[in-house]
């Protein structure tokens, strides 16, 4: 669980996803759309990808990928950022989080 707390603060904005899962690659294209630069570790091509995997379970993720940090803070899956993304809070997230300027 330590692990992904640091990888998930190597950056403002860090995806765990899957190299296969399109869900991951669509908030991967909508956070890049605002102009952001996420770290993206994609659990099965990392060395310790099943292990990162059971971490963020620990963490209380519902669902394994994709799994998005922003500023620091856990924010939660796709259902999360797309929630973020309609209510029109997303960009202001990534704007706190120094992920984008304005």
């Amino acid at each position: 669980m330590e692990m992904v707390m640091k990888l998930g603060a190597q950056s403002p904005v860090v995806i765990f996803s899957r190299s296969t899962c399109c869900i991951s690659h669509s908030i991967e294209t909508l956070i890049q759309n605002f102009g952001a630069n996420p770290i993206v570790y994609e659990l099965d091509r990392v060395q310790n990808g099943k292990e990162l995997e059971r971490a963020l379970v620990e963490l209380g993720c519902q669902q394994i990928v994709p799994v998005v940090f922003i500023g620091n803070e856990l924010v939660g899956g796709s259902n999360e950022i797309m929630s973020l993304n309609i209510r029109g809070k997303l960009k202001q997230l990534l704007i706190k989080a120094n992920a984008i300027w304005v």
